[in-house]
């Protein structure tokens, strides 16, 4: 079957229903729209320049943990945008969803390069912080459920593919945001404005050609048009692509299994966004980087932040959910225990590039875990509440590493401590099962 073909028929043996935009869409035009507005949002991961530049003296002067907050508060405010994005997107369609979020997202970077003096930090936290996680979370959900819909039968590997955009987007932004910085060094915050015009017209690009496959899109308009019953049992309909049955939301909540891979999340984004947080600061403090090296060190470890969204994508659709998570949570203990010794620049990478690997792994793994679990037709909802363990361990971390390392650069403790839990996280995958439907509940069953 050829891609144009499949296109309008993926996830329905029988004839598809007819595309409500009129058009027929090209899975794989869609994959690199998808790409490209994951890019754009994926500049986040590039903060570790900003935060740097913000704690210079000639600049705003701010500590490791004020320079922190705003990035704190992206993360935690990406959980609230991706719930409310993942419910509309299964309603409205991915289109005005993606495209709505981009535009929040966008102004409030450009609203954060007005925070142009240290007593502004509130500006800063609001529209970086706030109004930019809000639409980040709201981008950020989308393509993960739309491309679960169009590529069934590479669910591992496609929202590998989906979300590396995400973790490559630093390689752009952090040579790029650093060379803003160079220009306005006491005042790093006017970079946002050209940056959040950039992403803005990426955004603008990327999401006008977003859409659910004909199927997928005809069942939503069946589900809004269906009335409501206050009475009527909660029915069980399954995948046609795997056979396996759909878990309404409520549902999925009810089961252990959720909190169980929302809590693996939690504890993998806890021990990789500690280095993150802190990558080009960590950098010159260990290993004696240049700012301007340690900049283009975050830039290069971002690809492996990304490349590993698709490494472990594919991995866990080879080994199996479970393994990969066990695997991505004792790479990153095992680097973190010895990143603070490595004084040489050569073995930091090394080390770093193998966490940052593990940290876009879960992101790249989690969401077809979610859809094998509980089926793809809710996937948008389903994952979209999981990313609340994304905001606890992107509040978390970087606040928990930035106060053990302090201002006497105890980077030892920060992250051997930061290790030993990773370490003991590890039971968590070791006891996860995939759920079995009831119809009415959900009971672990061995996998």
């Amino acid at each position: 079957m050829s891609d144009s073909t499949r296109s309008t028929t993926v996830g329905s043996p029988g004839p598809a229903a007819p595309a409500t935009s009129g058009r027929t869409h090209n899975r794989w035009v869609i994959l690199v729209c998808a790409i490209l507005v994951q890019l754009a949002i994926g500049s986040v991961y590039a903060w570790s320049v900003f935060a740097k530049a913000l704690q210079e003296p000639d600049a705003f002067g701010w500590s490791k943990a004020k320079a922190a907050v705003p990035f704190s508060v992206v993360l935690g405010m990406i959980f609230i945008g991706s719930f409310v994005g993942g419910r509309l997107q299964d309603r409205r369609g991915p289109r005005v969803v993606a495209l709505t979020g981009g535009i929040i997202y966008s102004v409030g970077v450009i609203l954060a390069s007005f925070a142009t003096n240290k007593d502004m930090f509130w500006l800063l936290v609001l529209g970086y912080g706030v109004i930019g996680g809000f639409g980040l979370g709201m981008v950020y959900i989308v393509p993960i459920a739309m491309l679960q819909k169009w590529f069934p039968d590479k669910p591992g590997l496609i929202t590998g593919l989906a979300v590396a955009g995400f973790g490559f987007g630093a390689v752009i932004t952090a040579p790029v945001g650093q060379a803003l910085i160079d220009n306005t060094p006491s005042q790093p915050t006017r970079a946002f404005l050209w940056l959040g015009i950039a992403y803005l017209i990426a955004l603008l690009i990327g999401t006008t050609f977003f859409a659910n496959p004909p199927v997928a899109a005809a069942a939503a308009t069946d589900r809004s048009a269906a009335p409501a019953t206050t009475n009527a049992p909660a029915t069980t309909t399954a995948d046609p692509v795997s056979g396996e049955p759909d878990f309404e939301t409520n549902e999925a909540l009810r089961t252990p299994q959720w909190y169980l891979l929302t809590l693996i999340l939690t504890m993998s984004v806890t021990a990789g966004i500690s280095l993150i947080a802190v990558a080009a600061g960590s950098a010159t403090d260990i290993a004696g980087y240049s700012k301007t090296a340690a900049a283009s060190l975050v830039g290069i470890l971002a690809v492996f932040n990304g490349g590993g969204r698709i490494l472990w994508g594919w991995l866990s659709d080879l080994v199996g959910k479970m393994p990969a998570f066990l695997g991505i949570l004792g790479i990153q203990a095992v680097c973190l225990l010895l990143i603070p010794h490595a004084s040489n620049t050569a073995m930091f990478a090394i080390l770093a590039a193998l966490i940052y690997t593990c940290y876009g792994g879960a992101f790249g793994t989690m969401p077809s875990t979610a859809g094998r679990f509980f089926g793809v037709r809710n996937v948008g909802a389903i994952y979209g509440l999981m990313l609340v363990g994304w905001s606890i361990g992107g509040v978390i971390g970087p606040l928990l590493i930035a106060s053990l390392i302090g201002d006497t650069k105890a980077y030892t403790r920060g992250f051997t401590i930061i290790g030993i839990i990773t370490i003991v996280a590890m039971v968590i995958p070791l006891i996860t099962r995939k759920p079995h439907h009831d119809g009415a509940r959900a009971a672990a069953t061995t996998r």
